[in-house]
This record gives structure tokens, C-alpha cells and sequence, in this order.
């Protein structure tokens, strides 16, 4: 069975009495009586009692310090899938301890079949970490019930860590310093943490009420469960209003954290496209982050020459559509509090609130980067945290010159304020500016206010409205959406209206089409059958988006219908079509040399697929699409999320995606074929290259990565990038190749 503990360590010396905040009140059972460490009410929700140990733990996976004997442990874990309610089959035993430096959070997990443990990456972040056996933590330190720090860890040492916002939005960019340590019993497995209190944010105040999640994954038999009840369709670790509340903990009284990292980084680079063209080129530089703890709930950062060489570059995409592509954000000093900017529902990433047409009013790659061209940064510094019911968020950074891409030196600047409300809900503000250092180059900044506004467990609302400001633009500069979405187990309904306007225009943020006015619905049945034992859940998905042009004729409608099927062992088949009509109102060159002309489409296509659990040994999905297309036909195979694991330590994550589009304009084929090859010595090293063919960009390319933590928050990375053009009649012509050596180093005081 699984159990959890909560320790603490006396300190050796006094400390200075620190005022004490007021605690909420306990949102929950009342506290356990010691020796006892978890309580319970009728409907399941606990609260558990954090233990202070005498002296710290050796963080190695192994429980034989005396405290898990003397300790008991908090345990009763409870299934989510795949029997919501019951106990779960292998239980597993938490502590959560705690001395003056850190909280500790160990667990032993019992296992009925150790044999048949799923663990196949053991690196930070690694992709396929999700889809392994894994013990995962959130620790709620505002108690807010609804945002939290959450980290996962699995059998072999691979770990995930991420930030947590309104319950929904997730950040697993975020990496904190903590420790870890993983072992095997005859029984099962084992993990020890250590994570600093420098590591988070938490009220003022030495007394501590804090809200903890515990949950588990058994791959093999796909079942989650976690320590309180929670509802099938929702994630434990995500939702901590339903979380268990976390009492006794005391943190370091007049605690500061300050974190100096400095960087040094030296390369050697030719680059073929450049004017003038450059070969062998050696350079080198230096730079420094900075991190201060204003208070316990507020934190600035600053960062001078900032440089990214090391950033995994981007997975390429074919793009068959009129609109921009979007691509995620990778540069650390932008990942961590991405939450705290996000907007209106839609978030900081492609989809959005509405099917990926909401806007981003802040859009991190604006800063830093001109197409696809680094732009150096001078010198940038941002302040995020918590007053009160109000969470903050100020950032502002200037960045030089760019000759080779024509990048001008910008000031870039962005606030934001949100008011937390009730159970879940929220208002805010946001602003964002770009100013050009150039005189006469004139700025452009963005105004929006929102609301999130949460009922029960699974309805919500979000709205926004946005003003930009840009010289020349003088009308159709406001946007604003209106959204209901009831996401449940067995039902979902989702409905909006979203209005951008034509001259809509904030320059740090992503637009991905302009000139709407779009209504949309979804409708979603998915029942869980009792009958079928092989069958997790069916679902049924019908939806239907309207858009207009301002001037209000119609630009695209989409009829969209889906069924799908969930099996017990995670595996996933579904089938859609979808009926489309597009207007174009300027031509549309959609490939090279074949030009689609002015007018209205309609077209329809048929789609089907089949999604490999991770637990195999080699899963993803495979798709296949067929219909007409803009007057002519496409066809298309893709394959996605592939994962082929050889052994814990090497795998292959293959990608493929190839259209073959025949139009009255002409034929073509799109390839699009990539594969990250991953090597990992040890949870804290690896070698990592990603190959990637786009024919339709005409360029080969390869991104090969060491990185090496050689101390928690340190890392050297060696780095070498090379891109080809396809087009040279030899062997792809050299564009680009760099050879880069950076190195950093945490200081911590």
C-alpha cells in the first residue's frame, strides 16, 4: 500500500519572532490529533499534519531512516480510473516532513506485479515520462485552491515539474532546484524529495496552511487513483479545491531567496545566408541572471545579455492554411509564471478559448526574436507573485539591434493584474507596449480587461475585451469574446462568440486571423459503458463554427462530427469529417508555383486514426485523411507523438506528416519527416538530436543537444545546429551550421 508523511527539523538556533499572518480557515476535516497524520470526513477530504524531523534526510530512495517507522504514513488512496471510488488495487504510503531548509514528500508504492513496471525515460521534462508508472505531488502554498507547483517522478529517476493556474492552465516549462532519490523493494518502488523553500512562493508568515495533492499512475493496468476522491474526466493534481489541506508546516522565518546564475558561452558559426556570408566565425560572451525574493509572495528577476543557444529548436509544420503558424515558447527566462499572463480563458499557447482564433495579447517570441533570427537581448527584468487576492505580473525588455534581419531596438513592456473571486473565479487587466527606439518609429500597445468565472467542477465562463493602439489604425482595433464551456465526464457543451476587428493589432501578442466575427458550439456525449469490459469510455462530438467578416459575410463554416473510443489498456480510435466552406478574397499561393484564385469552397473530408498507449513499447498515433480540397483533392498520412523505446535509456520519437494535394492549379506533395533520438547516461544527462526534412521549406536540419545538471540548477550544454537547402543540385547545400559550448552555474544564498 501507498502512505504519506509530512516531517519538519527542530532548528539548532532561535530565531527572530516574525508576525504572524492570519490563517485562513481549513477547508477540510479538522487537523489530525499526533501521532496520527491524516483525518478524514464522510465525503473523503482530509487533512494531513506535516511531522518536523531532527535533522535532514538522506535523499537517496531508500526509507531506512528511523522516522518512517515512528511516523505513520497517510494512505488510502482512491481510484479515479478505471473504477471511480474504489480503493485502489496497489496502495501506496505518503509522508510529508519538513526541517528548516525543506519539505520533504516520500512515498513507498506497493506493487503486485513489479515485473510489469513501466519506465522508459529517465530525463527532466522527458515527453514520455507522462506516459510511465509515476508518483506525482502538488503543493498549493498560497491556498488559494487553484494554483499550485507540481512535480512527477517515476521508477528510474525521470522527473516533470510545472506551475499550475487556475486549476487548468499548466506550465511545465517551470523548472525548480529540488532533489530526488528512487528505490526498489521486494514490495514495489520507493521516492524521497527534498524541495527547498527557496523553490516556491507561500504566504508571509512562519505558521503555513498549504493545500497537497498526492496522485499515482500504474501503467500497466492504467489505473489512477489519488488520496481523496475525484471525479472521473478530472485531473487530482490540477484541481485543488478538491485537494486535502496540509497543516503543521512551519517555513524559515525573514527568508530571502536571492539566485545569481551567470553564464559564459562560446561558438564557432557559418552562416552561407547572411550578407555578408560568414564562415568559421568565433565568438564569445557573458551574461547573468538574477532572482530576488522581494517578499515570500513576490519575486523579481533580471537578466542582462541574455542569450538562448541552447534552446531545443522548433519542431517544423506544414502549413496548407491561409493563416500564421504559431510556435511554443522554449526560452526559460519567458517559461517560468507563464500562467500568471495569460488571458480571458485563452492562455499563452495555440489552442486557446476558442479553437486557436483567440488572441494572445502576450506572445513571449515577439521579444527576442525577427524571423526566426535571435535578437540580442540587452537587458530585461520582470516582477511576478501574489498580494493578496491579487496576482501581479510586470516584465519590460530591451533588446538591440539585428542587422542581418533588419530588427531594430524595441523596449518591450507588459503588466498584468488579476483579482482572485470566490471559489475559482477571477477579473483582471492587462497591458502590453512595443516601442522602437528609432525616432518616428512609432508604438503600439494593447489594453484588455477579462473574466474567469468558475460554477461547480466542470462549468465555466470567460470573457474578454481588448483595445489596441497603432499609429495609422484608427478603427476596428477593439476585440472581445463571450464563452460558456461545461466540460463534464459524460456531457460537455461549449459555446462562444469571438470579434476581432480588422484593424485588431497588438504587436506583442499572436493573431492568428483578423476581420471575424465567429460563433461557435460543441456538442459531446461520452458515456462509459459498463457492459464492454475492454471499453474505458465512447464519445460522441458534434460541432459547428460560423465566420464572418465585420461587413458580415460569410469567410468559413465548419460541420464537424467525431466519434471516438477509449480502451481500458489507453489505447484510442476515432473517426471525424468534417464539411468546410472557405472564401478567399485575395488569391492564396499555397505552394510554390500553384496560386488557388479568388472565391468560395466547399469541401469535405473523411479522418481516421489510432492512438498507441504509452505503456507499449511502441505507441503513438497513426492518421490517415482523405477529401476534397479548394476545388481538387488532398490526401494525407501522418504520424504523431511516435515513440519507439529501446531499453530505458535510448529512444526514438519518429514524425511523419505528407500531403499529396491535387488542385485544378497543379499537383504537389508536402514532407514533412522528422525523429528526435534521445540517449540518456543518467537522470541528469543526455544527448539529444533532432533531424527534420521539410520539402516544403526546402531544408534539411539537425539540432543535436548535451546537457549535463552537474549540480542541482547548473548545467553545461554543447549544442550543434546545421541546416541544408534541399535545392542545390549535390548534397543539400550548407545554409547555417554553429558549434556552441555554454556553461551556467547557481549561486544560491
Amino acid at each position: 500500500m501507498c502512505a504519506l508523511v509530512v516531517l519538519a527539523t527542530i532548528p539548532v538556533t532561535a530565531q527572530r519572532p516574525q508576525p504572524q499572518a492570519v490563517l485562513p480557515p481549513i477547508d477540510g476535516p479538522p487537523p489530525p490529533l499526533p501521532p496520527e497524520v491524516i483525518s478524514r470526513d464522510e465525503t473523503g477530504r482530509a487533512t494531513i499534519r506535516a511531522v518536523r524531523v531532527v535533522s535532514p534526510l538522506q535523499i537517496d530512495g531508500i526509507l531506512d531512516e528511523r522516522v518512517y517507522s515512528d511516523v505513520p504514513s497517510a494512505s488510502g488512496f482512491v481510484q479515479v480510473e478505471p473504477d471511480g471510488g474504489a480503493l485502489a488495487t496497489n496502495q501506496t504510503e505518503v509522508w510529508v516532513l519538513f526541517d528548516d531548509t525543506n519539505i520533504y514528500l516520500s512515498v513507498r508504492c506497493w506493487e503486485s506485479r513489479p515485473e510489469r513496471i513501466v519506465a522508459s525515460d529517465m530525463r527532466r521534462d522527458g515527453g514520455n515520462v507522462s506516459g510511465n508508472d509515476r508518483i506525482g505531488f502538488s503543493f498549493d502554498t498560497f491556498y488559494d485552491r487553484r494554483n499550485s507547483f507540481t512535480f512527477s517522478i517515476n521508477p528510474i529517476g525521470g522527473r516533470l515539474d510545472g506551475q499550475i493556474t487556475d486549476e487548468r492552465g499548466y506550465n511545465q516549462d517551470w523548472d525548480a532546484v529540488w532533489e530526488f532519490g528512487v528505490g526498489r523493494f521486494d514490495g514495489g518502488w520507493t521516492v524521497e524529495t527534498a524541495v527547498p523553500f527557496k523553490s516556491l512562493r507561500y504566504r508571509p508568515g512562519r505558521d503555513q496552511l498549504w493545500g497537497v495533492q498526492v496522485g499515482r499512475h500504474n501503467r500497466w493496468n492504467n489505473e489512477i487513483s489519488y488520496l481523496t476522491p475525484i471525479p472521473y474526466g478530472v485531473s487530482g493534481l490540477f484541481q485543488m479545491s478538491m485537494a486535502p489541506t496540509l497543516v503543521g508546516l512551519e517555513v524559515p522565518s525573514g527568508s530571502r531567496k536571492l539566485d545569481i546564475k551567470p553564464y559564459a558561452i562560446s561558438d564557432v558559426s557559418t552562416d552561407v545566408a547572411a550578407t555578408p556570408a560568414s564562415s568559421s566565425e568565433l565568438s564569445a560572451d557573458i551574461g547573468v541572471d538574477v532572482k530576488y525574493g522581494i517578499t515570500q509572495n513576490l519575486t523579481a528577476d533580471l537578466t542582462f545579455n541574455t542569450d538562448f543557444a541552447q534552446v531545443e529548436a522548433d519542431e517544423q509544420q506544414v502549413n496548407l492554411t491561409r493563416f500564421s503558424l504559431f510556435f511554443p515558447e522554449k526560452r526559460e527566462f519567458f517559461l517560468e509564471n507563464q500562467g500568471t499572463f495569460a488571458f480571458g480563458g485563452a492562455g499563452t499557447g495555440p489552442s486557446g478559448a476558442v479553437g486557436g482564433d483567440a488572441p494572445i495579447l502576450f506572445y513571449s517570441r515577439r521579444i527576442g526574436l525577427n524571423e526566426g533570427r535571435a535578437v540580442p537581448i540587452d537587458v530585461g527584468g520582470r516582477l511576478t507573485g501574489r498580494v493578496g487576492a491579487f496576482t501581479v505580473g510586470v516584465l519590460n525588455i530591451q533588446t538591440a539591434d539585428e542587422p542581418v534581419s533588419g530588427g531594430q531596438a524595441t523596449n518591450f513592456s507588459v503588466v498584468r493584474v488579476k483579482r482572485d473571486l470566490l471559489r475559482r473565479s477571477s477579473v483582471g487587466a492587462i497591458f502590453t507596449g512595443r516601442s522602437v527606439s528609432t525616432l518616428g518609429a512609432g508604438s503600439n500597445q494593447t489594453y484588455g480587461v477579462d473574466g474567469t468565472f468558475a460554477f461547480y467542477d466542470h462549468l465555466s465562463i470567460n470573457t474578454f475585451w481588448a483595445k489596441t493602439q497603432t499609429a495609422g489604425l484608427s478603427s476596428g482595433d477593439t476585440s472581445y469574446l463571450g464563452q460558456l464551456d461545461y466540460d463534464g465526464d459524460r456531457y460537455g457543451v461549449k459555446l462562444d462568440r469571438l470579434s476581432i476587428g480588422e484593424g485588431f493589432n497588438p504587436e506583442v501578442g499572436f493573431v492568428r486571423r483578423r476581420d471575424i466575427r465567429r460563433s461557435f458550439g460543441e456538442l459531446r456525449f461520452s458515456p462509459r459503458p459498463q457492459s464492454i469490459a475492454a471499453i474505458r469510455k465512447l464519445s460522441w462530438t458534434g460541432s459547428l463554427a460560423y465566420v464572418e467578416n465585420t461587413a458580415g459575410r460569410l469567410e468559413t463554416r465548419d460541420l464537424g462530427g467525431e466519434f471516438s473510443v477509449e480502451f481500458e489498456t489507453s489505447d484510442r480510435f476515432f473517426i471525424r469529417y468534417d464539411d468546410t466552406y472557405e472564401l478567399l478574397s485575395r488569391p492564396f499561393q499555397i505552394a510554390p508555383g500553384t496560386v488557388i484564385p479568388i472565391g468560395g469552397y466547399d469541401f469535405a473530408s473523411v479522418q481516421t486514426g489510432y492512438t498507441f498507449g504509452t505503456q507499449r513499447a511502441v505507441s503513438g498515433g497513426v492518421s490517415a485523411e482523405h477529401g476534397t480540397f479548394f476545388g481538387g483533392r488532398k490526401t494525407a498520412l501522418t504520424v504523431s507523438r511516435g515513440l519507439v523505446r529501446i531499453g530505458p535509456q535510448f529512444s526514438i520519437e519518429p514524425t511523419v506528416s505528407i500531403n499529396w494535394v491535387d488542385l485544378a492549379q497543379g499537383a504537389f506533395t508536402t514532407t514533412l519527416v522528422g525523429s528526435r533520438v534521445t540517449f540518456t547516461m543518467t537522470p541528469f544527462s543526455f544527448v539529444s538530436a533532432l533531424l527534420q526534412y521539410n520539402s516544403s521549406a526546402n531544408v534539411v536540419s539537425a539540432n543535436v543537444r548535451l546537457r549535463w545538471e552537474y549540480q542541482p540548477g547548473s548545467e553545461l550544454f554543447v549544442v550543434y545546429n546545421e541546416e541544408r537547402d534541399t535545392l542545390t543540385p549535390q548534397f543539400p547545400g550548407l545554409q547555417t551550421r554553429a558549434l556552441i559550448i555554454k556553461i551556467n552555474r547557481l549561486f544560491r544564498f
